[in-house]
C-alpha cells in the first residue's frame, strides 16, 4: 500500500504542474487587463504602464508564470491585485466558512441519503420506493440556483424564519444559534443535490448485493433482516458508495461557488467569483491549485478506502 501511494504522489506531481499551466493560460485569456481597476481620470498613461509593472503585468506569459510557479513552492502566494494583501491571508480567511459549509451539507447528505437509500431498495417497487425515487429525480432536476432563490423568498422574506444571507448576524459573531440560522438554508440547497444523487447509487448497491448467492445463504442459515444488513448487505455495498462520496468533492465545490453567492456566505465560492470579475490573478491561481490538490487527495483516499474495505483488493500486486 505505502509503494502504491507514494506512486500515486509522484504521478501528482506533473498532473498538477499541468493543471496549473492550463489555469494559466485560460487566466490570462479572460477579457480585461487588472490595471483598469487602478486607472483613474488624471491618470496618464505612463501612470498607467508603471501600474502594470508593479504588477508584474508587463513581463512574458513564460516569465510571469515561471515567477508565479517558483514563488509558489517557496510558500510566497503573492499579494492580490484588488487589495494589496498577501493572498494566503485572504485564502485563510474565507477557507473556514467554505470548510464548515461543506462539510456540514455532506454529513447531512449522507446521513439522510444512506439510509433512505437502503429503505428504498428493501422496499423495492413500494410506494415508499417510488415516493423515494420521485423526490429524488425531483431534487436531481431542480437547479440549485432556482431553490436558493426559492428558500429564501419563502422561509426568509415571506416567513421571516431565517436570515436572507450572510454568516452571522452583526455583533453577534460568536452566537451558535445565529450561526446555525444563517447556516440552514444554505445547507439544505447543497445536501439536497448530493443526497438525491447518493440515494440512487445506495439503492443500486444494494438491490445488486441483494441478489448475490451469499444473501441467499444467509437468508437460509436463518439470520435475522438486520444481521443480514449490516454483517452483508451494508459492507459489500460501500465501494461504490466511496466512489460517490470520492467524485462529490469537485461538485461541491463548484456548487459552493453557485450557493455561497445566492447567501452571501463568506467563502472561496464567493471569493472565487469577486476574483473572476475583478481579474485578480493570483487569487485565481492559488484557488484552482488548492481545489486541485483537494480532488487529488479525495482519489487517493477513495483508492486507500477500496482496499480497507474489500480485502481481495491489493494494489502491490
Amino acid at each position: 500500500m505505502g509503494v502504491y501511494v507514494l506512486r500515486r504522489l509522484v504521478i501528482s506531481i506533473p498532473v498538477l504542474f499541468l493543471i496549473s499551466v492550463g489555469a494559466f493560460i485560460l487566466v490570462h485569456l479572460t477579457p480585461g487587463d487588472p490595471a483598469d481597476m487602478y486607472i483613474t481620470p488624471d491618470m496618464t498613461q505612463a501612470d498607467i504602464e508603471l501600474t502594470r509593472i508593479s504588477l508584474g503585468l508587463d513581463k512574458s506569459w513564460v516569465i510571469q508564470y515561471f515567477e508565479w510557479i517558483k514563488n509558489f513552492f517557496s510558500g510566497n502566494l503573492g499579494f492580490s491585485f484588488t487589495n494589496r494583501q498577501p493572498v494566503g491571508e485572504i485564502i485563510m480567511q474565507r477557507l473556514n466558512p467554505t470548510l464548515i459549509l461543506m462539510g456540514v451539507s455532506l454529513v447531512v447528505a449522507y446521513l439522510s441519503a444512506i439510509p433512505l437509500g437502503i429503505i428504498s431498495a428493501l422496499k423495492k417497487n413500494s410506494v415508499l420506493d417510488r415516493f423515494i425515487i420521485g423526490w429524488t429525480f425531483f431534487n436531481v432536476s431542480f437547479p440549485p440556483f432556482f431553490l436558493g432563490l426559492a428558500l429564501i423568498y419563502v422561509l426568509a422574506v415571506q416567513l421571516g424564519l431565517f436570515p436572507t444571507g450572510g454568516m452571522v448576524r452583526l455583533g453577534q459573531e460568536n452566537d451558535i444559534a445565529s450561526r446555525i440560522m444563517h447556516l440552514t438554508l444554505p445547507v439544505i440547497v447543497m445536501a439536497s443535490q448530493f443526497s438525491a444523487n447518493m440515494i440512487r447509487y445506495v439503492r443500486a448497491s444494494v438491490l445488486d448485493v441483494l441478489e448475490q448467492n451469499y444473501i441467499r445463504t444467509a437468508v437460509s442459515k436463518g439470520l435475522t433482516e438486520w444481521q443480514i444488513l449490516f454483517s452483508h448487505v451494508f459492507r459489500n455495498s460501500l465501494i461504490p458508495i466511496v466512489t460517490v462520496i470520492g467524485t462529490d468533492l469537485p461538485k461541491i465545490i463548484g456548487g459552493a461557488v453557485i450557493t455561497e453567492q445566492i447567501f452571501q456566505w463568506p467563502g472561496i465560492g464567493s471569493l472565487t467569483v469577486a476574483a473572476i470579475n475583478s481579474r485578480d490573478y493570483p487569487i485565481l491561481m492559488t484557488i484552482v491549485i488548492l481545489s486541485a490538490i483537494a480532488v487529488l487527495c479525495a482519489n487517493l483516499l477513495v483508492d486507500v478506502l477500496y482496499a480497507v474495505i474489500d480485502p481481495r483488493i491489493r494494489y502491490e500486486k
